[in-house]
């Protein structure tokens, strides 16, 4: 029985972790736009925390600065802007993620966790440094992520491997 929990913990983690995620991502996206929208309607925003990540427009030289993460956002006039796509492979990483964490709070090896975010921020390292926006995606889906595996496992080791 003990084994239908686990595999149960690790297919909530892995699988519904993702929506999850993604439904965070959304949140957070959303508040950023209507905090740029509102200071392209030149209203005064309060938040001191919030940053713009939508991307700039082409400069004079005509190069794009690349900087949100997503597809190809509309600027205030309408005009696309081209985007340079970063972060790829996110998707496949966000589940191994969620099932590394997930198997280490079922095997009571926490520390694990700390392993497991070192290797996702290495290995994004230089994609992070070059744009701010991608860090700020980068943290925001990998707490999101990893506080659904963890939540998860400790909900079914509490309840049910105990």
């Amino acid at each position: 029985m003990q084994t239908l929990w686990i595999f149960l913990a690790l297919v909530v983690s892995g699988g519904v972790g993702w929506p999850v995620t993604s439904m965070v991502l959304h949140i957070a996206r959303s508040i950023d736009d209507k905090d740029d929208a509102g200071q392209v309607a030149g209203e005064d925003i309060t938040d001191p925390a919030a940053d713009v990540t939508v991307d700039l427009p082409p400069r004079a030289d005509g190069r794009v600065i690349p900087g949100h993460v997503d597809s190809e956002p509309a600027s205030p006039s309408g005009v696309r802007i081209t985007t340079t796509r970063i972060l790829r492979g996110g998707a496949i990483i966000g589940i191994l993620e969620r099932l590394g964490v997930c198997l280490a709070i079922l095997t009571g090896q926490p520390v694990a966790i700390a392993y497991i975010v070192a290797i996702k921020g290495l290995g994004r390292f230089a994609e992070l440094k070059e744009t701010p926006a991608a860090a700020e995606r980068f943290i925001i889906g990998t707490l999101a992520s990893m506080l659904w595996a963890a939540g998860t496992a400790a909900l079914i080791r509490v309840l049910f491997l105990t």
